[in-house]
């Protein structure tokens, strides 16, 4: 993408080359899309009962959005290319809120998956063409700033989604948790038209078929798999021969892929981006980090309930002292990457995010209400931190004919590794009872989900060693510092 631009300049200018109405626009869609990927779980219950299923058959309509969004965000940069980011973004919010209409009113499980599937056809488009969009059109000294509207929506919607989902279920009804996109959608629909600029490429180039068949079927398959491990379909020999099948096959053809996208002189994924430093380092250490804060608002109401004997409604209300760190700090993230650098920045934020979950670990059904709320609330501020570190640096030095392969690089991976947060937290659940009884720890229901908040810790090591990697300039183009 060249930068071609038609029509007014947007409205709404801050400063030269960033739209603040622009920004907000498209944090409100990726709020939206991110909302709508988690908030079914809490309603499954009362959706099943409508339609005549057990709750745990609801998965397949949450596995299907998550497919359809992972498979085509790759095309999604090859679209904006090819016909104009204000025309895609707005057709991807019109999908979207059409097909939010049509899971409201499924008569049956099958109408409803297949809603979904539009569903995450509008969401593929829509988040990776919106930030692509304000990207392109924001200088690099005011990047950290565009960054900073850009990541509140995957910190606050997978907070917000379970008790949200839970009350509209509880005390209206399940309709109402995708009726709510309507008139998000339309006044989206209508700024939209107004304030995205029509950013497409000068020449646009040939969609790589053969990279996309080969991306799809690869994270098709991976996000089987692992869907297959996060809902607990792998407890007999025919479900753990299915997932294994189904993760044995993303790897050789996701390995196959890399060949060839590394051969290809166009490709749909420009894996060549990785060479530069900081785009990597975002890439490898912040996918991990995605993955981890993703697992936590998954397991904490899991951990209460289980491990605490909580209601649901108590868990789900104790989560959101999660949602007050990360609103809490984001006034002061952009400050502190510029007065510290953001190296520092990471390496404060990932050490101390390893300090909460050990926390998080030695928490009993008889610590003080008080310091579980501490505990939750200084996790959701350095995970806030965190995150809007690796999404700063992500594109600070990346070239403006680099952008829309280093964006889509960017978002698959990182949808990728909230799918993967999931699917890992659950399987380390299984795993802190036998560690758990080798290591001699109490034998009670919480144990296993202590166990697993310590090794999600241990998993946050590999960023933090990639940080410690990471030159102490990275990201001087967006901080001022050098």
């Amino acid at each position: 993408m060249t930068g071609r631009q038609n029509g007014p300049p947007p409205a709404g200018r801050s400063g030269p080359g960033f739209s603040r109405a622009l920004a907000v626009l498209v944090a409100g869609a990726f709020f939206m899309e991110n909302l709508d990927a988690t908030i079914i779980a809490p309603a499954a219950p009362s959706i099943a009962a409508d339609f005549g299923v057990t709750p745990v058959q609801i998965n397949v309509a949450m596995t299907a959005y998550l497919l359809t969004v992972a498979i085509l965000i790759p095309a999604s940069g090859w679209l904006a290319d090819r016909f104009g980011a204000r025309a895609v973004f707005c057709l991807a919010i019109t999908i979207f809120t059409i097909a939010s209409v049509g899971c409201a009113a499924a008569p049956t499980l099958g109408v409803l998956t297949v809603a979904r599937v539009f569903q995450g056809i509008g969401g593929a488009m829509m988040v990776p063409v919106g930030r692509l969009v304000v990207l392109r059109s924001t200088d690099k000294s005011e990047l950290i700033k565009a960054i900073a509207y850009l990541t509140w929506p995957a910190l606050v919607a997978p907070v917000l989604a379970p008790p949200l989902g839970g009350l509209l279920s509880e005390f209206a009804s399940w309709h109402w948790i995708f009726l709510i996109n309507v008139p998000l959608g339309l006044v989206g629909l209508f700024l939209a038209l107004r304030l995205v600029p029509d950013v497409r490429a000068d020449q646009p180039r040939r969609l790589d078929w053969r990279g996309f068949l080969l991306t799809a079927a690869g994270v098709a398959a991976l996000v089987i798999g692992l869907e297959g491990i996060g809902t607990g379909q792998i407890g007999t020999g025919p479900n753990i021969a299915f997932v294994a099948i189904a993760l044995g096959t993303a790897l050789l053809v996701l390995a196959a892929d890399v060949g060839y996208l590394l051969r290809a002189r166009h490709p749909l994924l420009d894996l060549r981006t990785l060479k530069i430093h900081s785009l990597r380092a975002a890439v490898a250490g912040g996918t991990v980090f995605r993955l981890v804060i993703s697992a936590i608002p998954f397991l904490l109401p899991l951990f209460f309930q289980v491990g605490f004997g909580w209601s649901a409604a108590q868990a789900g209300g104790i989560v959101i002292a999660l949602f007050a760190g990360n609103v809490g700090i984001k006034p002061l993230t952009t400050p502190l990457m510029r007065a510290l650098g953001i190296r520092t920045v990471l390496l404060i934020a990932l050490a101390l995010s390893i300090a909460c979950l050990l926390a998080m670990g030695l928490l009993q059904a008889t610590t003080p209400l008080t310091v579980i709320v501490v505990v939750l609330a200084v996790s959701g501020v350095f995970r806030s931190v965190g995150f809007s570190a690796y999404n700063s640096v992500a594109f600070a030095d990346v070239p403006a004919d680099r952008m829309t392969h280093a964006n889509t690089l960017h978002a698959t991976l990182q949808e990728l590794g909230a799918g993967l947060g999931i699917a890992v937290g659950a399987l380390l659940v299984r795993l802190g009872d036998p560690v758990g009884q080798a290591l001699g720890l109490a034998d009670d229901p919480g144990t296993p989900y202590r166990v697993a908040f310590v090794l999600l810790g241990a998993i946050l090591l590999v960023p933090f060693v990639e940080a410690v990697l990471m030159p102490a300039s990275a990201g001087g183009a967006v901080t001022g510092r050098r």
